[in-house]
């Protein structure tokens, strides 16, 4: 650490500390630095179980740092505890002395020290996360569907009376009472899926405003089956544009959609395709190898937008991690990890199967050997070893190790995180 850095404080954020801890964090993101009581009323309330830390410069807060308790679904569905970690920030004035570095390496020493299996994070710049032993593990997908090529018949009723089911618009509070029930049907089935509190919901739906954001009550619509169980939601919002010759063209933007069958997810995206002056559809953050298109007789309605990364892991405990998720097929494996920080570096021997894992210490020869970031990614089955063996990012020790992890590691279905935090 820098001699300028040493100077400053690092510490848990109190109370009394909150008000001066937002200004920096709204300064940080390029938000209005005003701070009401009504929006530290909201964060308090919306960030139960946090864990707030800031740097500090003769008492003023000029750093930013929160983590928060979560889950993320493995491979195979079981819930991984993680370290969730947001509200990252630095003042302009106080880049380059270390502050970013010393709030994380104390709190994932921290994270080490409970027994969180993992970290996480949505990066907001590429650059920064891989030094801290984080690697992008997901992959988010926004497609823009123009309903006129859609070949969707707009005449048909939705949802096709064959499914029994039926689409019903509700409000906030209704949401909050069927969304976490939802959720927690989705979570088992979709890997990279993390949990969420009740404050998830609430913040959602504008009971919360923790930055104090102008809230827009947005439309929410419901699919119920044929034996009346709740099998899909969505939450959209329309726009309110016109031609020069008063045609109506209209966008309906996604703020979430979650499904559990899908004659639900069939049934949400015709809905949204259907709604009278609706001409566009943007479907929010999905995974990249969602229905949408295909759910539509003509997939070239739906032209894709943005592709990004999405959530970042850092592991903690190779062992935990590796012995949590499922595997397809068997096979050994010997992983060397190298971890700057010293939190999960080593050698492991993974052995695992269709019938479990194990992985343990060992100090056999390796047949890949890796970063913890590269772990990481390859840790939800997205990213190809092979691939990262190509760029140099995996170092083969063994010919042919990089397609043997292939063959273990890999998963059939595409993790995907349906979160922002």
């Amino acid at each position: 650490m820098s001699r300028r850095s040493a100077a400053l404080e690092f510490r848990q954020t109190e109370d009394n500390d909150l008000a001066d801890w937002m200004r920096a964090l709204k300064t940080g993101f390029l938000r209005s630095p005003v701070v009401t009581e009504e929006q530290l009323a909201a964060r308090r309330a919306a960030t139960p179980g946090s864990r707030t830390s800031g740097a500090y410069d003769a008492g003023r807060c000029v750093g930013t740092f929160r983590s928060f308790p979560q889950e993320v679904t493995a491979v195979g569905g079981a819930a991984v505890p993680a370290d969730a970690i947001t509200n990252v920030s630095v003042l302009p004035t106080h880049r380059r002395r270390g502050v970013l570095s010393r709030l994380m390496s104390d709190d994932l020493a921290a994270a080490k020290e409970r027994g969180d299996v993992l970290a996480t994070l949505i990066a907001a710049e590429y650059r920064i996360y891989g030094r801290y032993g984080f690697g992008p593990a997901t992959t988010m997908t926004e497609w823009a569907v123009d309903v006129s090529r859609s070949g969707l018949d707009g005449r048909a009723p939705v949802p096709d009376p064959r499914d029994g089911g039926r689409i019903d618009l509700v409000d906030g509070g209704e949401i909050r009472k069927l969304g976490p029930a939802l959720h927690a049907r989705l979570r088992p089935a979709q890997p990279g899926a993390v949990s969420r509190d009740e404050s998830w919901w609430e913040v959602n739906t504008g009971v919360l405003r923790p930055y104090g954001d102008e809230w827009s009550e947005p439309f929410y619509a419901v699919y119920r089956s044929a034996d009346d169980e709740v099998e899909g939601a969505v939450s959209y919002r329309a726009d309110d544009r016109w031609s020069d010759a008063k045609q109506p063209l209209n966008t309906a933007s996604v703020n979430w959609l979650l499904s559990v069958t899908p004659a639900a997810e069939r049934a949400l995206w015709h809905y949204l395709c259907s709604v009278d002056w609706i001409t566009r559809v943007k479907s929010g953050w999905r995974s990249p190898d969602d229905l949408l298109p295909l759910l539509l007789p003509d997939p070239r309605a739906a032209s894709i937008t943005t592709q990004a990364d999405w959530l970042w892991i850092r592991i903690l405990d190779v062992v935990r991690a590796l012995e949590a998720r499922t595997y397809d097929t068997a096979g050994a494996l010997v992983l060397e990890v190298a971890d700057a920080a010293g939190l999960a570096g080593g050698r492991y021997l993974l052995d695992a199967g269709p019938d479990g894992a194990s992985c343990t210490p060992t100090d056999r020869g390796a047949d890949l050997t890796l970063d913890v970031a590269e772990l990481a990614s390859l840790w939800l089955g997205d990213e190809s070893a092979a691939r990262l063996a190509r760029l140099g990012r995996v170092r083969e020790e063994r010919t042919g190790a990089a397609r043997k992890a292939d063959a273990l590691l890999r998963s059939s279905a595409r993790p995907w995180c349906p979160d922002l935090f």
